[in-house]
C-alpha cells in the first residue's frame, strides 16, 4: 500500500522534495563537437592524441579522454616529435599557437567552438577596418586569451566591468568595435555595452550577440527556476565560466542559496535540512550522468518529484573537421 503524505511533509520516514530540472541544462553544440573530435581522433588514428589545454572545463570528461588515451598539455612544446594528431580545446587558442603547430609540421584537430571562431573572425574584420577593439570578458580565461592572441599586443583592451567601461579611454572614440567573450552573465554583458554605447554612440556592437545560444538558454531557465525553489544546484567545474554564472544568475533572480558542485559527493547535506524544493541544473561542460549522479543521492535520502522545467529546445550541431568527416585512407 503507498504511504500517504504526513503532516510534515513526509513520506514515510523521508520528506518530501520536488526537484526543479533546468531543460536544457549540460552539453552544448560546441562541447559535444569538441569531445567527439577527441574520441573520433583516438578512434580512427589509435592512442596517444594530444589537447593542448582541458579539451572542455569538466574534470570527468578529461579524466574518461585519458583513460581512453589522450594526453592533455598546456603549451605546443610539451608536445614531442610525433605523427600523433595533436587537437586545440573547444575555447580557442592564439594564432601563435597553429603557426607555432605548423612550423613543426605537426597533424593540428582544430576543436574551438565554432561560435568563438566566429568571434575571432570579427575581430580580424575590425582590425582590418582600423578600428579599436574591446573585449568584454575575464581575465585569464583562455577563451579570452585566444581571442585576443588573434591579434597584435595592444590590439585589444579587455573590459571585465562596468567600472572599466566607465574608464576607458580610447585612442578615437568614432572608431571602437566591441566583442564578448561567450559566456559571460547576458544580464552583466548587457548593463557593460550599455556604459560603452551611452559613451561612445558610434560603438560597433555584434550584429548577433556573442553570447553562445546555450549560455542563454540555461541562464533563462535557471531565472525561471530561481524563485521557486529553496535551493539551487549546478553541477559543473570551478573552472567553467558558463557554470559559474549560472550560480550567479540563481541568486540574482531571487534564490536563497546556489551553489556550484563536480559531482554528489561534494553535497554538503546539512545545507538541505528542512526544504522542500531545490532547482537543478548543468553547465555546458557538464555531462548528464552527474546530473543523474546528484539526482539518484536525494532520491536516496528524499522522497522525490521530479518535474522539468523547460524554456527552450536545441536543435544545434556542429560539423567535424573535413579529416574526421572524410573516409580513412584504405
Amino acid at each position: 500500500m503507498t504511504s500517504m503524505p504526513k503532516s510534515n511533509g513526509c513520506i514515510g520516514d523521508r520528506p518530501e522534495l520536488t526537484i526543479y530540472l533546468a531543460a536544457p541544462r549540460g552539453f552544448c553544440a560546441g562541447v559535444d563537437r569538441a569531445i567527439q573530435i577527441v574520441e573520433l581522433a583516438l578512434e580512427r588514428y589509435g592512442a596517444p592524441v594530444y589537447v593542448r589545454h582541458a579539451i572542455v572545463h569538466n574534470r570527468t570528461v578529461v579524466e574518461d579522454l585519458k583513460a581512453k588515451g589522450a594526453i592533455f598539455v598546456e603549451e605546443i612544446d610539451e608536445i614531442p616529435e610525433t605523427d600523433a594528431p595533436i587537437i586545440f580545446s573547444a575555447h580557442g587558442v592564439p594564432k601563435a599557437v597553429p603557426e607555432a603547430a605548423s612550423r613543426r609540421r605537426l597533424f593540428v584537430l582544430d576543436a574551438t567552438c565554432p561560435l568563438v571562431a566566429k568571434v575571432h573572425v570579427e575581430a580580424a574584420r575590425h582590425f582590418a577596418n582600423g578600428r579599436e577593439l574591446l573585449l568584454v570578458g575575464h581575465a585569464g580565461h583562455p577563451e579570452v586569451v585566444g581571442t585576443m592572441g588573434q591579434l597584435p599586443k595592444g590590439a585589444v583592451h579587455l573590459i571585465e566591468s562596468i567600472e572599466d567601461a566607465r574608464t576607458f579611454a580610447p585612442c578615437d572614440p568614432n572608431r571602437l568595435a566591441v566583442l564578448t567573450q561567450t559566456t559571460l552573465s547576458v544580464d552583466d554583458t548587457r548593463e557593460i555595452i550599455a556604459v560603452l554605447k551611452e559613451r561612445f554612440p558610434k560603438l560597433i556592437t555584434p550584429r548577433k550577440g556573442d553570447i553562445c545560444y546555450a549560455t542563454t538558454n540555461r541562464q533563462d531557465a535557471v531565472k525561471r527556476i530561481a524563485p521557486c525553489c529553496d535551493r539551487m544546484i549546478v553541477v559543473g567545474s570551478p573552472t567553467s565560466s558558463n557554470s559559474l554564472r549560472l550560480v550567479e544568475v540563481a541568486q540574482r533572480a531571487g534564490c536563497p542559496q546556489a551553489v556550484l558542485i563536480e559531482r554528489a559527493a561534494e553535497i554538503e547535506w546539512n545545507a538541505f535540512k528542512d526544504i522542500r524544493s531545490i532547482g537543478l541544473t548543468a553547465g555546458a561542460s557538464a555531462p548528464q550522468v552527474l546530473v543523474e549522479e546528484i539526482i539518484d543521492a536525494f532520491r536516496a535520502r528524499f522522497a522525490t518529484r521530479i518535474e522539468t522545467v523547460t524554456t527552450a529546445e536545441e536543435d544545434v550541431a556542429f560539423k567535424l573537421p573535413r579529416e574526421l568527416r572524410e573516409a580513412p585512407a584504405l
